[in-house]
């Protein structure tokens, strides 16, 4: 596996070489730094532990800070990446070469947190009439059995938390890379918040 952690800038839009009008995602790829390593002799699986941005040294707890070998500054966020193609060891840097000459990629984040959301938006229910009178608008409907169990079963699409999970979106084509600014264009949009952190691998697909 092949993948760095980047930093989400924004959107914005780019011409080609046609004239045509694309629409990208601009990732800053900043300096990933090897925290560790694991062995298949040690820990039963090769992987290569990746820290990226910083913190402050007041919000570090010694159990986060014992997994900084010594020289190595805590970061702000840590990840595994499995089977790791890259020769590397404990205190390098790796930037945005990594991922030159890689076409499509595969983005993880966390989507944008959208609070207590209904059943229309969070589910895309369809809702009750419109019309006057009807008292049935936006709402769910019954949700009691009539039959054995007798019971709500687990799963139950109602309204509740909405957003601030885990997406992959995969196969997104690269535009350009900067090799000078350190940022990636990626066509589309890409899961998360300006500032949030994301993964970006090669695809896996």
């Amino acid at each position: 596996m092949i993948g760095l952690i980047a930093e989400k800038v924004g959107m914005t839009q780019v011409f080609d070489a046609n004239g045509v009008l694309t629409p990208v995602t601009v990732l800053k790829v900043g300096d990933n730094v090897v925290v560790g390593e694991k062995t298949a002799e040690k820990n039963g699986y090769n992987a290569v532990v990746i820290g990226y941005g910083t913190i402050k040294k007041k919000n570090v707890t010694k159990p986060y800070a014992g997994q900084f070998a010594e020289g190595i500054e805590p970061t702000r966020k840590l990840v595994e990446f499995r089977d790791f193609e890259v020769e590397c060891k404990a205190g390098d840097k790796l930037g945005i070469e990594v991922l030159e000459g890689i076409d499509s990629v595969d983005v993880i984040g966390t989507s944008k947190g959208k609070g207590y959301a209904g059943v229309m938006k969070r589910h895309n229910f369809g809702g009750g009439r419109a019309t006057h009178g009807s008292k049935f608008h936006r709402q769910n409907g019954g949700v009691g059995m009539s039959s054995t169990p007798g019971k709500l079963m687990k799963g139950l699409k109602m309204a509740g938390r909405l957003g601030s999970d885990r997406v992959t979106v995969q196969n997104l084509k690269v535009v350009k890379y900067d090799a000078e600014k350190k940022v990636i264009l990626i066509a589309g949009a890409v899961p998360g918040t300006a500032k949030s952190l994301v993964l970006v691998r090669k695809a896996i697909k």
